[in-house]
C-alpha cells in the first residue's frame, strides 16, 4: 500500500473548499466541452456548416458534407465516452491506491486489455464487440492485480514510485508480446497496429450501443463509491476507525475502474495518460473531495480527449494523428514532473 497519503488536515480543507466555486468550474468544463463537441463536427478535413449538421442529423447524407457529419458524430460521442471513462477511471485509481502516479496506461491496465483482444482474435476468432469488451476486461483485470502484487513485494509496499516501475516494466513486456502475437499474422498486423495507438476515428453507434452498458456499470461502481475513497484517503486505518470497509470499499473502486479502462480499451486501443493527467488538474480546481472530483474528471477527460481527436484533425490536414499520439505527447511531461515532486518531497 501506498505511503503518500495526503496530510489529514490539508484533506479536510480542501473538502471545505466552497461549493459556488466547484459548481462554477463544473460549469465552465461542460461549456468547454460542448464547443469542442460542437468543433468536432464541424471541423475536419472538410469544414462544415450548420446546414449540413441539420441536414445530417435529419438522415439526410446525399453530398460529402452531410456525410462528414454523419460520420463525425458517433466519432465525436466515443471521444466523450472515452474520455470521461479514462479521466474517471485515473482519479478512482489514485484514489483506490493513493498513488499520485496511478493511471490506466502507467500501471499497464490498459496493456493488458490490449494483449488479451489481441489474443483472442489470433487464436480464439473473436470477432464481436462484445467479445472485445469481455475479453479486455479480463486482461484489464489480470493486468492490475499483477502490477499491484509487484509493486507490494519488498520493503514498505506498495509506494508510488515501486508501482510505476512495475507497470512500465510490465507494459513495455505485455507490448512485447502483442508485437510477438501480431506480426506472424498478416490478416491482423495492419488492423491491431493502428488499433495499438489508440483513436476514436472508428467509433460507430453500433460499437458505441454495445460499449454503453459496460460504461454506465463502471460509472456506477466508481461514483458508489466516492465517499468511501475520502476515507481511504486518510489512511486504512483511520477509515477503518471511521467504520468504512476498507476491503470492501477498495474493491469496489478497483472493480469500476478496471471496467472502464477494459470496455474503453476494446472500442479505442489503448489511449495513454488521460487518467493521470486529468484528476491532477481537477484537484487544483475543486480539490480532492471525491464526490466533486469523480464527476469533475469524467467531464474533464471528455474534454481533453475529444480536444486532442480535434487538435489531430487540423494540425495534418487532410490527414490525421490518433488521439493516444497526442495525449502522450502532453502526458509525458506531466509524468515526469510528478515524478520529479514526488521525489523532491521524499528527500
Amino acid at each position: 500500500m501506498s505511503t503518500s497519503t495526503p496530510p489529514a488536515a490539508a484533506a479536510a480543507a480542501s473538502l471545505r473548499r466552497p461549493r459556488r466555486l466547484r459548481v462554477l468550474w463544473l460549469a465552465a468544463v461542460l461549456v468547454l466541452l460542448a464547443g469542442l463537441m460542437l468543433a468536432s463536427i464541424t471541423v475536419g478535413a472538410r469544414d462544415v456548416g450548420w446546414s449540413d449538421i441539420a441536414a445530417a442529423l435529419g438522415g439526410s447524407a446525399e453530398g460529402f458534407d452531410q456525410a462528414a457529419v454523419a460520420k463525425r458524430i458517433p466519432r465525436t460521442v466515443l471521444a466523450v465516452t472515452a474520455g470521461a471513462a479514462l479521466g474517471l477511471a485515473g482519479a478512482v485509481m489514485q484514489g483506490v491506491t493513493r498513488n499520485p502516479l496511478a493511471d490506466p496506461g502507467i500501471l499497464g491496465v490498459n496493456m493488458g486489455a490490449s494483449l488479451a483482444v489481441v489474443c483472442g482474435m489470433a487464436w480464439f476468432g473473436l470477432a464481436t464487440v462484445t467479445g472485445y469488451i469481455w475479453t479486455a476486461i479480463a486482461g484489464a483485470a489480470a493486468a492490475a492485480v499483477f502490477v499491484y502484487a509487484v509493486g507490494s513485494l519488498g520493503r514498505g509496499g506498495a509506494t508510488p514510485l515501486k508501482l510505476a516501475l512495475a507497470g512500465a516494466a510490465t507494459s513495455a513486456a505485455l507490448a512485447s508480446f502483442v508485437s510477438a502475437v501480431v506480426l506472424p499474422r498478416n490478416d491482423l498486423a495492419g488492423g491491431a497496429r493502428s488499433w495499438q495507438i489508440g483513436g476514436v476515428g472508428g467509433g460507430t453507434f453500433d460499437s458505441i450501443g454495445q460499449v454503453a452498458p459496460f460504461i454506465l456499470a463502471g460509472f456506477l461502481l466508481c461514483f458508489l463509491s466516492a465517499r468511501g475513497l475520502n476515507s481511504l484517503a486518510l489512511g486504512d486505518d483511520l477509515a477503518a476507525g471511521l467504520g468504512e470497509k476498507v476491503a470492501r470499499t477498495r474493491a469496489l473502486a478497483a472493480a469500476g475502474a478496471v471496467v472502464l479502462c477494459g470496455a474503453c480499451t476494446a472500442v479505442t486501443g489503448p489511449i495513454a495518460f488521460v487518467g493521470l493527467v486529468v484528476p491532477h488538474a481537477c484537484r487544483l480546481l475543486v480539490g480532492v473531495d471525491h464526490r466533486w472530483l469523480l464527476p469533475f474528471s469524467a467531464v474533464a477527460g471528455a474534454a481533453l480527449v475529444t480536444a486532442a481527436d480535434v487538435l489531430g484533425r487540423v494540425v495534418a490536414r487532410p490527414a490525421e494523428i490518433d488521439v493516444g499520439i497526442l495525449t502522450a505527447l502532453v502526458g509525458a511531461p506531466v509524468f515526469i514532473w510528478i515524478v520529479r515532486r514526488q521525489k523532491v518531497r521524499a528527500l
